[in-house]
């Protein structure tokens, strides 16, 4: 599995359905990601990419394609 899919898959996981033109999917577009689904969210994407997020990371994770500019300092090797 590539990154991007594992990437998806924990976006679709942590909001239990699968997600249509998920990369323009942005906080609370869906009922799904309000703040808990976020909690979720940020959970599942520590667990898959065994990482830890820094608090302004958390914060600042407002879309699919904030999260992907998120990972990038994390050092996955992408």
């Amino acid at each position: 599995m590539t990154f991007l899919e594992k990437y998806s898959k924990a976006f679709e996981d942590s909001f239990d359905t699968k997600i249509e033109n998920i990369e323009e999917l942005t906080y609370q577009s869906i009922p799904e990601w309000d703040s808990i689904g976020h909690l979720f969210l940020i959970s599942n994407l520590e667990e898959v990419f065994n990482i830890t997020f820094d608090l302004d990371d958390v914060t600042d994770m407002s879309s699919f394609n904030k999260g992907l500019e998120i990972l990038e300092k994390y050092d996955l090797g992408l």
